[in-house]
């Protein structure tokens, strides 16, 4: 049990306890046990769990689940990351790999829903946004933001592996797809230069004209981000 279940357990055990002679207990105001401390102590599945389990659902090549099921594990999965702690956990875990695979899934809505989830994992939170990078999943949000879809094979070595160019596959990515990958995207490179950096690069690599004869685009400066967003978005919408 973690040392917050543990505390909380600890607290509410104070409140709890028999304090008079005659039996009575505390009177002042008590707290209750979250769902985590509760599992803790009967034993449950750990948020860490439960990520692991959606995953081998959403990944998992046996015919008999099916598409219903997978999206049903994602949803959950999208829930949990949206605690920064469960978010960081997808590195430890081994996560970000097959998320980012998923961008190039057959099913359009499995796709929608990875590029749903790596923008809540990376949304205000700097752990996140430096896996995204490292693992070349930025390149992979703008081609499909602007029209592109992946190609099954992903370009990334693995979870400790270096960022590699990722080939295209001459398809058009879904109008929806595209407008989940420009939110994660959008999500990806604010007040994080790094991801700024390769997601401009990777625009002018696709033809699109950013930052003015080639300038710095500053992260932390929201208007000048909202440009690059909003450019990306009226072509979604006029797609």
């Amino acid at each position: 049990m973690g040392d917050k279940n543990l505390n909380d357990l600890l607290r509410w055990s104070i409140e709890n306890t028999v304090s008079g002679p005659d039996g009575t207990t505390n009177e002042g105001p008590r707290s209750t046990l979250s769902p985590e401390a509760l599992a803790g102590i009967m034993g449950g599945p750990s948020d860490a769990d439960l990520m692991r389990e959606s995953m081998a659902i959403i990944v998992s090549p046996d015919p008999e689940i099916t598409l219903e099921s997978k999206l049903t594990a994602f949803d959950n999965l999208e829930q949990l990351i949206e605690s920064l702690d469960n978010a960081n956990l997808l590195s430890n875990l081994g996560l970000w790999t097959p998320l980012l695979d998923c961008l190039a899934h057959d099913e359009d809505e499995i796709r929608l829903m990875a590029a749903w989830c790596v923008g809540t994992a990376v949304q205000n939170n700097e752990p996140s946004q430096e896996r995204l990078v490292a693992l070349g999943g930025v390149e992979k949000l703008v081609q499909m933001a602007v029209g592109k879809r992946l190609p099954a094979a992903t370009g990334a070595n693995g979870e400790g592996g270096e960022a590699q160019e990722t080939e295209e596959t001459g398809k058009q990515e879904t109008t929806n797809v595209r407008r989940k990958a420009l939110y994660a995207l959008s999500s990806a490179v604010r007040n994080y230069q790094p991801a700024m950096d390769v997601c401009a690069t990777e625009l002018r690599r696709q033809g699109e004209h950013v930052g003015g004869d080639g300038k710095d685009i500053d992260a932390t400066d929201m208007d000048a981000v909202d440009v690059v967003i909003s450019g990306l978005r009226e072509k979604v919408a006029s797609a």
